[in-house]
């Protein structure tokens, strides 16, 4: 982090301006604003593992009715495994980034056989599952006390530690110091 990022005695910004009251801040926001989306009807890990896949790189408005129809037509993830590669993908066509659904049917394997993931760091071992999806899953479904950072939040912690542009290990940090422990999930949605 910058020299402008931290105050003399090494404290984050985020630790001067009061965690607690921006936590609060934008949960009481979330509660008060957050849009109904299918997928926030669920904590079951298998839909929400797929609508975070979905929404990479996608706008929230187009994945919404691929997100009910890949539903519809694989509502488990053994129904997902099970599928042929052919129909996974032809299920796909129109979100773009065709490694995302064979990435996603791989872990739906994983799943099927398995289990879904106990931990962060076993979700992170799934097939196309990195830092920001595994932390999103695990906060959203499972209620585990990780930050999902990405691109957004990066913004968003960037102008909280008035900072140009936070690193990721920084922003990753700041992200973990200001997570609510309680409501992890819905905090990273907020975020």
């Amino acid at each position: 982090m910058s020299s402008r990022g931290k105050s003399g005695d090494g404290v984050s910004p985020l630790s001067l301006r009061g965690l607690r009251a921006i936590r609060k801040r934008l949960l009481a926001w979330h509660d008060a604003h957050q849009r109904d989306l299918p997928w926030r009807r669920t904590r079951d890990p298998y839909r929400i593992l797929v609508s975070e896949i979905m929404l990479q790189q996608t706008r929230v408005a187009a994945v919404i009715p691929f997100y009910l129809r890949f539903l519809r037509l694989f509502p488990t993830a053994g129904a997902l495994a099970r599928a042929r590669e052919t129909t996974v993908l032809r299920a796909w066509a129109g979100l773009g980034y065709y490694s995302r659904a064979r990435n996603l049917q791989a872990t739906a394997k994983r799943i099927a056989r398995d289990g879904f993931p106990a931990t962060y760091e076993a979700a992170l071992a799934l097939p196309g599952i990195g830092p920001y999806t595994a932390a999103a899953v695990m906060s959203i479904a499972c209620g585990q006390p990780h930050a999902a950072v990405d691109g957004n939040v990066r913004r968003v912690l960037a102008r909280l530690l008035a900072e140009h542009r936070p690193s990721r290990a920084d922003a990753q940090a700041e992200a973990d110091k200001l997570l609510d422990r309680k409501r992890p999930g819905d905090f990273n949605q907020a975020m």
